[in-house]
């Protein structure tokens, strides 16, 4: 693949082959360039590198990663086959033999040069200066954000005990000149360094890269192995060892490639108030108290742009970061569990919302041994709605998982609530940060009955007639009645109401509709990306689910009939992420002068 030593290399790259919009207009980090992006995110658009930023001297680039040519771009060959070559290799070694080994031997040669090179000086300390963060373009994206974030860090620490290296994606809510929150969540390996040092009294060194090669922000965001060095995988996709210098303020080595180099400490027992933040589950993140970084010094190469990301409601830019992941962890995935046809984590839903997985039975309820298997691997662990399906359906549609559930779905025998654990830091539907419910739903086909004959909607009743509150209904993918309600009407009473005996028996149809879901009157049902969001984000398992019948049988509960969900918005849930009317004037009046 194509190594670029610094960012403007990438960008330049991208140029050439006319994926880059320049905007030459001044335009602000407030607001402003937040907006853009997400217009240019919804239509498929263009990296963006915005080079006059009022009151600024280096350059915005955005949407950098956001389509997946720009990934091709990027890695000059389909993600899944990095995976891949990593998988062969582990297969065909085992054990190892001479015709394996020479098999092998392009894995063998790009993981020889997965290490790091310690060099004297390099671009990422051409320029020096004291730690002044206001001198950086740093965007406040949403008009409820707390204040300016930086978006794109990456936080290199080391294991105080070991000096094993981790490098992490943490949002840095700026306080000021030289603090910021660190907005380290849970499964996080500088989260972990962080509880280590604390428990010590000492604080954490720490070294926040931002740009560089793009390898190094794909890296940093990768669902790896704990003690998985991120550093050495980056070394690893760019084929050539990683050159690393004396940092200037902080016992640390960093990328010399980096663009820019945030150097301080994270004390103990130090917490602020970070948030709230407009983020990638199309909500605000609330506000909560994180740990504080302490800006020592700031390092950078003569010409840096200065990386952002901008996140909210799907799609933007971080759906093709996460799905180029994934194809690079399936393969992984597979050799691991090899029942495992495919899996996939869906974006719309905000990756943990939703995690489907295509399974091959070998015997019955297999398919349960690899959602368990997967909800205690890693990041994957935090998944919140686990769906398994048979091999032969697409488990990257949302429509075929569904229509996988209307089939071979059975609640009585195929769901499975896992209460009071660990969930998503953004994940707010329990109102308790980091904890929640999680269920499973098994939509494998069974030997033992036929599946379920798909309804004719045509059949259902006006749903409207039984509530005036009810506003729409839609019928989708063969398996689920999607019941809208006016404004942010309450729907646990409506779903009840529609799941009792009263209603069931009055129109016997709606006892045959697999999933029965409320949701509020800001969801477009007419479009599948933001239809999955609003229903996949807005419920607790254990609260917010309801069934037609439930019941004990000893210690374990059974439930029949109809799935129902109240995903309405609830009182006490975060605002959705939307700009203000004022900016969306400010961008409608400009949107000819971007060149966009």
């Amino acid at each position: 693949m194509a190594k670029y030593m610094n960012l403007g290399e990438f960008v330049e790259h991208l140029d050439r082959n006319g994926e880059l919009a320049r905007v030459t207009v001044p335009v602000s980090p407030r607001f402003e360039i937040a907006e853009v992006i997400d217009r240019v995110c919804n239509a498929y658009g263009p990296a963006v590198l915005f080079e006059n930023v009022e009151g600024y001297e280096f350059p915005v680039v955005a949407n950098l990663l956001g389509s997946e040519r720009r990934i091709r771009l990027l890695l000059d060959r389909d993600p899944r086959e990095m995976g891949e070559l990593v998988a062969g290799a582990m297969e065909k070694l085992q054990p190892p033999k001479p015709k394996a080994l020479w098999e092998s031997r392009g894995f063998f040669a790009r993981a020889m040069k997965a290490r790091m090179k310690n060099v004297g000086n390099g671009p990422c300390q051409e320029v020096v200066r004291e730690p002044e963060l206001s001198r950086l373009p740093i965007l406040t994206s949403w008009p409820l954000d707390g204040g300016p974030f930086i978006t794109w860090p990456m936080a290199l620490t080391q294991h105080p005990e070991t000096g094993g290296r981790n490098l992490g994606t943490y949002r840095m809510h700026v306080f000021d000149d030289r603090t910021t929150g660190m907005h380290m969540q849970i499964q996080k390996g500088g989260g972990f360094h962080y509880g280590i040092a604390e428990a010590k009294g000492e604080s954490l060194p720490m070294c926040v890269l931002i740009g560089g090669d793009p390898v190094l922000m794909l890296a940093s965001i990768a669902p790896l192995p704990e003690n998985v060095d991120e550093l050495a995988f980056a070394a690893f996709l760019r084929g050539e060892p990683m050159p690393m210098v004396q940092a200037k303020s902080v016992p640390m080595r960093v990328p010399a490639i980096a663009e820019f180099v945030l150097e301080g400490r994270v004390p103990p027992k130090e917490r602020r108030m970070e948030g709230p933040f407009g983020d990638h589950f199309g909500h605000y993140s609330h506000a909560h108290e994180f740990p504080v970084f302490h800006l020592e010094k700031i390092t950078h190469r003569k010409g840096a742009i200065f990386p952002v990301s901008v996140v909210g409601q799907p799609p933007q830019e971080d759906r093709y970061i996460g799905d180029v992941l994934q194809d690079m962890m399936v393969p992984l995935a597979k050799m691991m569990h090899p029942e495992i046809q495919d899996l996939w984590a869906f974006y719309e839903a905000g990756f943990h919302n939703l995690l489907a997985i295509s399974v091959r039975e070998r015997y019955e309820k297999e398919a349960m041994k690899a959602a368990f298997g997967l909800l205690g691997t890693g990041q994957v662990s935090l998944s919140k709605i686990v769906v398994t399906v048979g091999p032969d359906v697409d488990c990257r549609r949302a429509s075929e998982v569904f229509r996988a559930i209307g089939r071979h779905f059975l609640p009585e025998e195929d769901f499975t609530l896992l209460s009071k654990t660990a969930l998503d830091t953004l994940d707010f539907t329990s109102y308790q940060m980091n904890l929640g419910s999680k269920m499973i739903l098994d939509a494998t086909p069974k030997a033992r009955r036929a599946p379920r004959t798909p309804l004719d909607p045509s059949k259902l009743p006006d749903l409207r007639d039984l509530d005036s509150r009810i506003v729409r209904q839609f019928w989708y993918a063969e398996s689920c009645l999607l019941v809208q309600v006016e404004g942010r009407t309450p729907g646990r009473k409506i779903l009840e109401r529609l799941l009792s005996d009263e209603v069931q028996s009055a129109a016997s149809i709606l006892s045959q509709v697999p999933v029965l879901a409320i949701v509020s009157e800001d969801v477009r049902l007419d479009d599948e990306c933001h239809l999955v969001w609003g229903l996949l984000t807005r419920f607790d398992a254990a609260r917010d689910v309801l069934f037609a019948e439930s019941k004990l049988v000893g210690a374990a509960p059974v439930h029949r009939g109809t799935l129902g969900i109240d995903a309405t918005w609830k009182e006490g849930y975060p605002e959705p992420v939307r700009c203000s009317d004022e900016t969306k004037q400010l961008v409608d009046s400009k949107w000819a002068s971007y060149g966009l």
